[in-house]
């Protein structure tokens, strides 16, 4: 049974004159009465400081104002937008995001709020230009999937569907160098470099904005 501090008090206090049958039963057994009282009343202290304890957290909790807890507030929220945000962008480019890394800040009651968040992801060009395609296609839909795309996202998007306009490019000229003549055939091979060049041009500018500042939200 759990005791308050004045309790026990009253219950040593009670036993500080132990009647005659104890009396008579600690002179006969070498007087261990005494050691056995001081056994039952030992937990008294230990109750003292988990109450102690107890107020003392009280009090710190009390300590926040108001505005204290509406900012812990505040920061909560951001810290859930932040990590849909990013867990949206992971979810749809999987395969070709990375983990997400986060920037925080402590709240009044020191605990670590996230407030920013990036993810980065793999922009170079696929082996062949229906794979650039369909890789394409995902980066943009990775870059757009929270709901609230940041003006990053927007740039990572813009430039996948670039990557997209390119491989098409190649697609085409590879279609029409199969039915042309040698010469025509040698023209498009011409076209379909220059293009190839373009793509990787583009690929290497959206690989490394991408490397510099990934997937940002709420920066």
């Amino acid at each position: 049974m759990v005791v308050s501090p004045g309790q026990g008090t009253r219950r040593v206090a009670a036993r500080e004159e132990p009647e005659p049958a104890e009396k008579a039963a600690a002179t006969e057994a070498g007087r261990p009465g005494a050691a056995g009282r001081s056994a039952a009343t030992s937990p008294a202290p230990e109750t003292g400081a988990v109450a102690g304890k107890a107020i003392a957290t009280t009090s710190a909790a009390g300590a926040l104002s108001p505005e204290d807890l509406r900012l812990i507030d505040q920061l909560s929220a951001t810290d859930r937008q932040v990590r849909a945000h990013e867990l949206a962008h992971m979810a749809a480019g999987a395969g070709l995001t990375g983990s997400a890394t986060f920037t925080y800040q402590v709240g009044p009651d020191n605990q670590r709020y996230a407030v920013a968040g990036e993810v980065g992801i793999d922009t170079s060009p696929a082996g062949d230009p229906e794979e650039t395609i369909a890789k394409a296609q995902q980066i943009r839909a990775a870059a757009l999937a929270p709901a609230d795309p940041s003006s990053q996202d927007q740039k990572v998007a813009a430039m996948a569907a670039q990557m997209a306009s390119v491989a098409r490019l190649q697609l085409a000229a590879q279609e029409r160098a199969q039915n042309q003549t040698p010469a025509q055939e040698s023209e498009s091979r011409v076209g379909a470099a220059a293009a190839a060049y373009e793509s990787v041009a583009a690929a290497g500018d959206a690989s490394a904005a991408s490397q510099s500042a990934g997937f940002r939200a709420f920066a």
